[in-house]
Formats: C-alpha cells, structure tokens, sequence
C-alpha cells in the first residue's frame, strides 16, 4: 500500500500501527523524508491522519509512527485537553485537509493525569494556567474514580476515551465526517517504556481494529 494513499480510515490506522511496529523493532524506513518528497509538497499538504496528542516530549508522533513530511496532522496539548483552539486545528485537519483519521494519543505515567488525581485526593490543584489543564483532566478521573478506577494508567485509559467521546459530540465537523464513513476518530494510548500503542476507544469505521479490553 502506498505510504500516504489510505482508501479508508481503517487503512489509515493500519499505516500507524505498521510504523509503530517497525519503530518498536528497531526497523524504521523513515518515510517521506527525502529533498524530493520536501519539494513536492511545497504546494500543498495532503495527511492521512490528524494527530491529537499530549505535549510530553517523549510523545513525538512522526518518530514513533515512523512517518514523514506531510503524513501527519498534528495538535498537542497537555494532557491532550481540547480548547477552542485544539478543536478548530482537528476540524482544519478533517474538514479542509480532508484527513480520514483522527487519532487521541495519550500514554502512562501521563503528568496531567497524575496532577489531576492527586487533586481529587487532596483538594489542591495548581496555579496559573496548569489549573486549567487540570480541570479538564478532573471529568475524566471522575468518572474512572466513579467506575472504581485508581491506578493512574488506568484512569489514562479513561481520558483517552472521554476525549475522543468529546471530540465527536462537540464538533460537528466530526461528527458529520463519523457519520458518513468518511473519518474515524481512534484513541491510543502509548507506553513509554515498551514504544507500543494499543487501541483503546474507537467511533467510526475502522474494520477488524478491536478496542482493547
């Protein structure tokens, strides 16, 4: 299958998860990173998946994906916590640039995450605007406190989840791409460690890709 021609958003994922196994194995073909490929899309990009991932450094997509110039649309904030600005960035990847993929990447060990816990457990939250990332981090440990969720990777999971949920109910740019097969919006969560992504939410289309358990 050619590098940037994915027929559907299933097809899309199966070109990250593809990377992600060759960059775990030490096997990366650094795609579309040539002088030639840097010209050609001078005019114009084309990418087959937005990115929406954390800010962590140790995050960065077009590396553990093993992608290249022009393959990845990507928006990242702490704890992949979605404003104003973050929704009208995806919605620009899916409705102008016409990505048939949206994917929330999120990962253990996750600091927002931690932050957030720690502030259910003992009421204080930070100063400044690392209180906002917080805050909206907070539904998310809610609800896996509520499900009776602790561990901190596990509530990880549980923002994955409830960022995708969002993305979809509060764009209806996405919501209409959803709609009608035209884009899939996936949440991944990555493990420092080990280099892997797992599915663990998924809306649309996405053929024999099975959110993990």
């Amino acid at each position: 299958m050619p590098f940037n021609d994915p027929d559907s958003p299933s097809q899309a994922l199966d070109l990250l998860i593809q990377g992600n196994a060759r960059f775990v194995g030490g096997e990366r073909l650094h795609p579309n990173q040539d002088a030639d490929h840097r010209a050609a899309l001078a005019p114009g990009q084309t990418p087959f998946a937005v990115m929406f991932g954390c800010s962590d450094s140790r995050l960065a997509a077009e590396i553990i994906f093993d992608r290249g110039l022009g393959d990845l649309f990507v928006v990242r904030t702490a704890g992949h916590v979605a404003g104003a600005e973050a929704l009208g960035s995806i919605e620009y990847g899916v409705g102008v640039l016409g990505a048939p993929l949206v994917v929330v990447l999120g990962h253990d060990s996750c600091g927002a995450v931690t932050a957030a816990s720690q502030a259910y457990v003992d009421g204080n939250s930070p100063t400044g605007f690392v209180r906002d990332v917080v805050e909206r981090v907070y539904p998310s440990v809610l609800s896996a406190r509520a499900a009776g969720t602790t561990e901190i990777d596990d509530i990880v999971d549980e923002h994955i989840r409830k960022t995708t949920e969002f993305l979809v109910e509060r764009s209806a740019v996405l919501a209409a791409k959803v709609a009608d097969g035209s884009c899939a919006v996936a949440g991944l969560s990555y493990r420092l460690h080990e280099g892997t992504v797992r599915l663990v939410a998924a809306h649309g289309e996405l053929g024999e890709h099975l959110v993990a358990n």
